[in-house]
């Protein structure tokens, strides 16, 4: 039977396998540490896991200060591409790195789907 850690990193690479415009994933505790990541060589873990507690943080305050309700979704737009965040249940966000010239509706509804499997797990 497969770990907790190898059960979310297998549905973060099955997200990837399936959304080809999701370059890489990563399930991120609030507190901003690791629990699985389906991450390039060159990204670095922490500084994901950390960067993606933060920004949910501030996200849940400045939806909580301007009475937008719980977050759902943190939605970054860089030149190069997105930074997405979504809620995995009350204890992790699940973070990906997707290209600039993705289907969003997809790439959301399949993030929806796995934070469905990942928050199992959490």
């Amino acid at each position: 039977m497969a770990s907790r850690t190898e059960s979310m990193t297998n549905i973060l690479k099955d997200l990837e396998a399936g959304t080809p415009d999701i370059e890489a994933s990563a399930i991120v505790s609030v507190d901003g540490l690791i629990m699985a990541s389906a991450l390039p060589q060159d990204v670095e873990e922490d500084r994901v896991a950390a960067m993606s507690a933060a920004m949910l943080s501030l996200g849940e305050r400045t939806a909580q200060e301007l009475n937008r309700g719980k977050l759902d979704q943190v939605f970054i737009r860089g030149v190069n591409g997105y930074v997405l965040l979504m809620n995995a249940g009350e204890d992790a966000v699940l973070t990906t790195l997707v290209r600039k010239d993705a289907k969003l509706g997809i790439i959301f509804l399949d993030m929806k789907r796995a934070v469905e499997d990942l928050s199992k797990l959490v």
